[in-house]
């Protein structure tokens, strides 16, 4: 987590800025929406190819036919593998930024996407082995941390009124970086291109990104990190049961984006051309309506919209069971993706609960006006870095839900079968943590204040 240094910071020169103030509104309109809005730009290009690149073996897949010798399993295996590699390295990228600062992190973290892309193209052919295959798509899941420090870095930059609007679109800028390489991998398969053509387009894109960032971005000097924040939001029972459900809204975004298109050439034996028309259209959609996700939490509640989504994505579960015993592609298809979109709100529904969560606690200690939104900003900025990383993970149990599914029943029905016990449960959590309100019942961070025995999160 960063937090804003009280100390002068020591003059650095280069595209450091020593003084950043943007909640000063005269010093806001005079130069630092300009900056903030410049950053934000470059920042959006290099999480956006990170997102990519993070799912890249959910296409490249695709291209390995029988001639490699992987089965469905394998295949499983390894999209599960980096999907694991992405989630766990959000944390130490949450705070990279901090320590090398934003400009500079963006250039590492982007140049480091070379890595995986070059070995990739280095290694993809038939006669491969499969652990070969397995460490190169692990190095590729490091695409997955470019969230955390894009997140980060660009919180440090806008005001608090503005924070919603930034974040809300650098998220969705990255997430559709999910669809995009599938959509370039539609036209490469199309035009029978192979997997390398697709890897020697992406190598030219992060040296632009790299160099934009070196050109364009600036480093914050009085940013830094809060270590005593992240000790305390690892503490709260909050960020837990946030990680939770958002383990059921990203989680189910980031693993059906690896797994549709797997599912479509297993399950109902398409071409991965024919699965390459379909795949991009989930993740498409959830991406773009995550910020309406945060429009509806504002406006209604965060727990109120997570909690009927969950509904939601459960009964569309319940469709795909149905679906995938009837072996009817055209309802599989249209059900799933309206779980992509389902799964795209809720991401904008929970990220918006977070600071109300924090905010009431705040109230419950008895702090008021500035105060209570500092420590609110403290301890949400803190916990959105561990809920982001544990989110990802629902990623790995999905890909390992189908794998074992496969090998168990040949289809990806018990896989679905297990992820609507686990909407039921998530539903099940929002109600009682944050919308139940028995009489003479404290909430988990209740303890906090005796003067206020009962706190209510309903509109968080």
């Amino acid at each position: 987590m960063t937090a804003p240094s009280t100390a002068p910071a020591p003059s650095r020169g280069g595209r450091w800025i020593e003084h950043w103030d943007p909640e000063n509104e005269a010093f806001w309109q005079e130069k630092g929406e300009k900056v903030a809005k410049r950053n934000l730009l470059f920042s959006v290009l290099s999480e956006h190819i990170g997102f990519s690149i993070w799912t890249l073996w959910s296409v490249l897949v695709l291209f390995m036919g029988p001639e490699y010798g992987l089965t469905p399993a394998d295949k499983f295996m390894l999209t599960s593998m980096v999907t694991l590699v992405g989630a766990v390295v959000r944390v130490p990228y949450t705070f990279a930024v901090a320590i090398f600062g934003g400009r500079n992190w963006t250039i590492v973290s982007a140049s480091l996407l070379l890595i995986p892309t070059i070995a990739a193209f280095t290694v993809m052919k038939p006669g491969t082995s499969f652990n070969t295959f397995l460490l190169i798509g692990l190095l590729a899941g490091i695409g997955g941390g470019n969230f955390a420090s894009s997140m980060t870095n660009i919180n440090a930059f806008f005001p608090l009124r503005k924070k919603g609007w930034a974040l809300g679109l650098n998220a969705g800028g990255g997430n559709i970086g999910v669809p995009v390489i599938q959509l370039v991998a539609l036209a490469i398969i199309g035009a029978s291109g192979g997997p390398r053509v697709l890897l020697g387009i992406y190598i030219p894109l992060i040296v632009v990104a790299a160099v934009l960032a070196a050109v364009f971005m600036d480093n914050i000097a009085n940013v830094k990190n809060d270590t005593g924040a992240a000790k305390d939001a690892a503490k709260d029972a909050h960020t837990w049961i946030m990680s939770f459900l958002y383990v059921g809204t990203f989680g189910s975004f980031i693993g059906y984006s690896f797994a549709f298109g797997q599912v479509l050439t297993n399950q109902f034996g398409r071409t991965p051309l024919q699965a390459a028309y379909l795949t991009f259209i989930g993740p498409l959609l959830g991406s773009l309506i995550r910020p309406v996700g945060g429009w509806l939490a504002d406006r209604y509640g965060g727990a109120k919209i997570t909690l009927y989504n969950f509904v939601g994505m459960a009964v569309a579960t319940g469709g795909l069971v149905l679906a995938s015993m009837q072996k009817s592609l055209p309802f599989f298809v249209s059900v799933f993706v309206v779980l992509f979109v389902l799964s795209g709100l809720g991401n904008g529904s929970t990220y918006k609960m977070i600071p109300g969560i924090f905010q009431t606690k705040a109230v419950a200690k008895g702090l008021v006006g500035e105060e209570a939104a500092a420590y609110g900003r403290r301890l949400s900025g803190a916990s959105m870095g561990l809920i982001g990383a544990v989110g990802a993970l629902g990623g790995v149990g999905i890909n390992l839900a189908f794998r074992q599914s496969f090998l168990s029943y040949g289809s990806g029905t018990g896989a679905f079968v297990t992820f609507l016990a686990f909407y039921a449960l998530c539903f099940a959590v929002t109600w009682a943590v944050y919308l139940r309100r028995p009489a003479g019942a404290e909430s988990p961070a209740a303890s906090a204040s005796e003067a206020k025995p009962q706190l209510s999160y309903a509109e968080v």
